[in-house]
């Protein structure tokens, strides 16, 4: 395999560890814990592997020999740093006994239950170390949720003499991560299953998990990018850029990325959800940053736009919640209908108040918002051209404004999409180091017989060797939620909070974004130099912990 010089000098990079799992490990525990929300069904659906400690590592005199061989999967989309989990992993269980061996399954869960799988020997993981991508072993989407999808993986975890399964993912992922560990507890199968809290958006976090890795890199990305573009913008001086960037579920992505950049408008889903905001008042709202820009002389700017902000405007997000309902319930009858059929079809089976939404969007979005869901059965949103539908309104809107006199100014758009560009960057400085340590925490809660819990790292806006690491029974983190017209454990999506320091410190400015060019022009991540370039966590990070 041919490297650049980068990947060379990368590869030569040693991550930096918390100091409890520099050496020999004990476990700490704490008391017991309960869900975050419906407690009684969690219980029920989890007795083996519910009310478990949250338990902190400490650093030990007595060195723990365990023999093991396990299993790790990738699973769900790349984030950066995934590679760093499984050095971290790999490094950890050959320090615990050099006879361990670690299987990587192909393709993320369909690799377990297919029986695809490669030994992750010394030579293998030396080429990914502090890469990006999941290109190691590949990743997948399969869901584990069925009984014979845990018996077929059990065989190959027999043959191989796996003692525990680790899967690197989000919180779908986690949540069948836990299905599986309850399982195997259940039946008494003497596997362990430990999750990895990855996702580049953001929404895995908690009091437990203060980040998701992968959220440092991408964001840190997509910040250069919004940087180049505002630089090219205020060069130009003839285009208002429309930026959308990744975040189907929450707004952290768009929230960091304006708060590295300084943009002239960022709009963040949950505002627009709980001010109850119709797409028109929010059209107007960028109409009147344009044209206060325009009286300036500044026919200008930048607009981030959040991903899944579609489906936070209320009126709509009620529709959609409808339409997944009935489309899981009635999807085989509606499929094979011609365009004009399936849309006669959804006004005659939606409630009045959602037929009238409906017929109120322009075509294509309404087209989108009734096609393929995706494999949790929801919207698709992320092909909903938002940032053109808000531009397109725009347009039309000021031209009203201009033949009533109300605005002379000129408005072009352009339009960027920033999703795959950051999924898979070479991690940061903060992710590699973030996710070797996920990795070798993931090791030592299966030396020390956990299973059913992540593997969490605290403290992190402080250098890491202060850093504290653990487990957290993913237990903690669920509710039940309706997927696919069926209630079902999941882990909560954590949301922007809107009295939270990071959502606070952004409304306290973006007037003046909005009025001023105040563009900030991050740059490229840089892995060498001054810790204060190069080690820094996230502004979202920062603001939450104070720092």
């Amino acid at each position: 395999m041919e490297k650049s010089a980068f990947q060379i000098e990368r590869a030569a990079y040693q991550p930096k560890l918390p100091k409890a799992l520099q050496g020999a490990v004990k476990v700490k525990e704490g008391e017991p814990t309960q869900s975050v929300d419906n407690r009684d069904e969690i219980k029920e659906l989890f007795p083996n592997t519910y009310g478990m400690p949250i338990v902190e590592f400490e650093p030990s005199d007595v060195a723990n020999n365990k023999k093991m061989n396990v299993g790790v999967i990738l699973s769900g989309g790349q984030a950066p740093g995934g590679h760093n989990v499984i050095t971290g992993l790999f490094d950890q269980i050959k320090k615990l006994n050099p006879e361990n061996r670690l299987f990587g399954f192909i393709l993320g869960p369909s690799g377990l239950v297919n029986h695809q799988y490669i030994e992750l020997t010394a030579e293998v993981i030396d080429n990914y170390r502090n890469t990006g991508g999941f290109d190691m072993i590949g990743s997948g989407r399969t869901k584990l949720e069925e009984t014979e999808q845990f018996e077929k993986g059990l065989e190959i975890i027999r043959e191989l003499d796996i003692k525990a399964i680790v899967i690197i993912g989000g919180d779908d992922s986690n949540t069948n991560a836990c299905v599986l560990a309850e399982y195997y507890a259940a039946k008494n199968y003497g596997v362990q299953v430990i999750g990895c809290p990855k996702t580049i958006d953001g929404d895995l976090k908690n009091e437990q998990i203060e980040t998701s890795f992968g959220f440092d890199t991408a964001c840190k990305t997509y910040a250069e990018l919004i940087g180049n573009i505002e630089r090219d913008c205020n060069s130009a001086r003839k285009y208002w850029h429309f930026i959308k960037v990744m975040g189907r579920s929450a707004s952290h992505i768009a929230l960091e990325c304006a708060l590295q950049v300084q943009p002239n408008v960022c709009l963040i889903s949950e505002e627009v959800e709980a001010k109850d905001m119709t797409l028109n008042q929010i059209v107007d709202q960028l109409c009147e940053a344009i044209a206060y820009r325009a009286a300036q002389g500044k026919n200008f700017g930048t607009v981030i736009v959040p991903e899944g902000l579609i489906e936070f405007i209320p009126a709509i997000g009620r529709l959609i919640q409808e339409l997944n309902d009935l489309l899981a319930a009635h999807g085989a009858d509606y499929k094979d209908l011609d365009k004009e059929e399936q849309r006669t079809y959804i006004l005659t089976h939606l409630s009045k108040e959602n037929a009238a939404t409906f017929e109120t969007l322009p075509d294509g979005v309404a087209r989108q918002l009734s096609l393929d869901r995706d494999p949790h059965g929801n919207v698709q949103v992320s092909l909903i051209e938002t940032e053109k539908l808000l531009s397109d309104m725009c347009d039309s809107r000021l031209g009203e404004w201009k033949r009533q006199g109300k605005y002379s100014g000129s408005f072009a758009a352009q339009h960027h999409f920033f999703g795959y560009e950051g999924r898979c960057a070479a991690p940061s400085n903060f992710d590699a180091d973030y996710c070797y340590a996920l990795g070798t925490s993931a090791a030592q809660l299966i030396a020390n017989g956990k299973t059913g819990y992540m593997a969490i790292v605290k403290n992190t806006t402080a250098p890491a060797e202060e850093w504290i690491a653990g487990g957290v029974p993913i237990t903690m983190m669920m509710n039940m939620e309706r997927r696919n017209g069926v209630m079902k454990p999941v882990i909560r999506k954590a949301l922007v909070e809107l009295d939270g320091k990071p959502f606070k410190a952004f409304a306290a400015v973006r007037d003046q974004w909005a009025k001023d060019t105040c563009y900030i022009y991050p740059g490229p991540i840089q892995y060498w130099g001054p810790t204060t370039v190069c080690d820094q966590p996230t502004k979202t990070l920062a603001l939450e912990q104070g720092k």
